[in-house]
C-alpha cells in the first residue's frame, strides 16, 4: 500500500470513528427577522446556506444535489449543511470535497480521497487536482442535475477553494447540469488590492487573471468566472446559475462585523486574523523563510535561522498601518526548518481596518533582504512567481526597489479589474 492510500485509510478510519460517537441532530428552522431583511442588525450577517435551512431545504425538492462544500458549510448552530439536510430529509445525491477534504482531515496539498461518509452514508467524490473533464466524469457518475457550491473563502487569488468552484462550474458546463452557490462573507472585505495574475503563471495556486486579493464573495467571483472565463475555456457559459445571496452584508465588512462563528476554513488559518494577514504573508511560501507552518500562527509568525531582532526593529520604524511586530523565536513542528530555531516576527494586527496585509507583505520582503541579506532568498523553483503572479515581485525587490515602487507597478491593472468587476458585484 502507498503512504498516499495509507493516509488516506486512516482519515477514513478517523471519520468512521467519529461518525459512530456522533448521531445525526436535527435542525432548528430560523426565520430571518425584518432588521436582518434591511441589512445589519445584532444577528449580523444571515449566509445562503442559513436562508435555504429555514425553509427546511424544499428547494432542492426532486432535484439530485452534489455539494461542494468542507467544514465550513455550516448554519449558525453550527451543524453541517450536509448533515441538516440529511435531518431534513432533504439528502444530498453526493457530496465533493476540495483540497483538505470534505472534512477537513488534510494537511495542506493534500485531500480525503472517495469514501462512503459513515455519518450520512452518502458517497463523497475527491476533487482535488483533478482537471474538469474528470470532475465532470464525477458529475455523471453520480448523477447529480444541480451543483451546489457552499465553502468559506479568505479573499486571496492564491486559496484554492475559489479553484475549485472553478473547475466545478467548468464541469458543469460540459455536463449541463445547473450550479448554486449558498454564498458566505468575504472575511477581508471587499476592496480588490494587489497584482494581475499573468496568464503565463496560471497554477493551482491562481488558474485566472485576477488580482490577488479580489474582494469579492464566491457568488460574485462564480457571476464574473461565468461570463469572463467559462466561454473560452468550456465552449459556453453555465445553464443555469443561482446565487443564494447573503443578508445584512456590505463591502466594508469584515469577519468581525458578521456576527458569525470562525470556522476553520483549513488547517493552517486558525482565526479571523490569520485570514487577514494571509493575502499578504502568504508571498512567504516563496521564499526560504518560514511561513509560520507548524507554529500555533502560522502567517502570523515569519522567520528563519539566522533572522534576529533587526527585522522586527525595521518593521516598526516603517510605521506600517493598522501592525506592529514582536521580535519572536519559534522552531516550526512540521513543514520548513522543522525543530530548527527560527528567528524571526509576530505582526499584532492593531487596528483590521488600517490593515494592508499586501504591503505589509512587501514591506516585510522588501524589509528582510535589506536587513538580513545573507539569510533572505526566494525559493529555488520561483513558487513566488506563481503566488504573486508573474516575475515582478521578484525582480523588482532582487534589483533593490523600494516599496512604493513595488505597488506602484500594478496600480494600473488593478484600477482595470475593479472596473472590469463591477458588473459582477451583488453586494453594496
Amino acid at each position: 500500500m502507498s503512504g498516499k492510500d495509507r493516509r488516506g485509510m486512516d482519515r477514513r478510519n478517523f471519520l468512521m470513528a467519529s461518525a459512530m460517537a456522533a448521531p445525526l441532530m436535527g435542525v432548528g428552522a430560523a426565520t430571518a427577522s425584518a432588521d436582518e431583511e434591511r441589512g445589519h442588525s445584532h444577528r449580523g450577517t444571515t449566509t445562503g446556506a442559513e436562508s435555504l435551512a429555514a425553509d427546511g431545504w424544499r428547494r432542492f425538492r426532486g432535484r439530485k444535489v452534489g455539494i461542494l462544500t468542507n467544514p465550513t458549510g455550516v448554519l449558525r448552530d453550527n451543524t453541517h449543511i450536509v448533515d441538516s439536510m440529511v435531518a431534513a430529509n432533504m439528502p444530498p445525491t453526493a457530496v465533493f470535497g476540495p483540497e483538505h477534504g470534505f472534512r477537513g482531515t488534510a494537511q495542506a496539498g493534500g485531500s480525503e480521497g472517495d469514501y462512503l461518509d459513515p455519518r450520512t452514508q452518502i458517497p463523497v467524490y475527491d476533487t482535488y487536482t483533478l482537471t474538469a473533464a474528470k470532475i465532470a466524469d464525477q458529475f455523471r457518475k453520480a448523477g447529480i442535475d444541480l451543483l451546489v457550491f457552499d465553502i468559506a473563502d479568505i479573499g486571496a487569488r492564491f486559496y484554492t477553494y475559489i479553484w475549485s468552484m472553478y473547475n466545478a462550474m467548468h464541469a458543469a458546463v460540459l455536463t449541463g447540469i445547473d450550479f448554486m452557490v449558498l454564498d458566505r462573507p468575504n472575511p477581508v472585505g471587499g476592496t480588490p488590492y494587489g497584482p494581475m495574475l499573468d496568464p503565463a503563471f496560471s497554477s493551482g495556486v491562481g488558474r485566472k487573471p485576477i488580482v490577488q486579493q479580489h474582494g469579492m464573495t464566491a457568488g460574485e467571483l462564480a457571476r464574473f468566472f461565468d461570463a469572463e472565463f467559462l466561454p473560452a475555456d468550456a465552449g459556453g457559459r453555465l445553464r443555469s446559475l443561482e446565487i443564494v445571496k447573503l443578508k445584512g452584508w456590505r463591502r466594508d465588512d469584515l469577519f468581525s462585523d458578521t456576527g458569525l462563528e470562525w470556522v476553520l476554513p483549513s488547517p493552517n488559518v486558525p482565526t479571523p486574523e490569520t485570514a487577514l494577514a494571509y493575502p499578504g504573508t502568504c508571498l512567504f511560501e516563496g521564499t526560504v523563510f518560514s511561513e509560520g507552518r507548524g507554529t500555533t500562527r502560522p502567517f502570523e509568525i515569519i522567520g528563519a535561522p539566522g533572522i534576529d531582532w533587526r527585522w522586527a526593529e525595521a518593521l516598526n520604524q516603517a510605521g506600517l498601518p493598522g501592525v506592529r511586530f514582536r521580535e519572536h523565536y519559534f522552531a516550526p513542528t512540521f513543514s520548513k526548518w522543522v525543530g530548527k530555531v527560527c528567528g524571526g516576527v509576530q505582526l499584532h494586527i492593531t487596528d483590521e481596518r488600517r490593515f494592508q496585509a499586501i504591503r505589509t507583505a512587501v514591506t516585510m520582503l522588501v524589509t528582510a533582504k535589506q536587513v538580513h541579506p545573507d539569510v533572505f532568498g526566494w525559493r529555488p523553483d520561483n513558487f513566488i512567481d506563481k503566488l504573486s503572479g508573474s516575475t515582478r515581485l521578484r525582480t523588482m525587490i532582487d534589483a533593490g526597489a523600494t516599496v512604493n515602487e513595488v505597488i506602484g507597478a500594478w496600480r494600473d491593472e488593478l484600477a482595470a479589474f475593479a472596473r472590469l468587476r463591477e458588473q459582477y458585484l451583488i453586494y453594496r
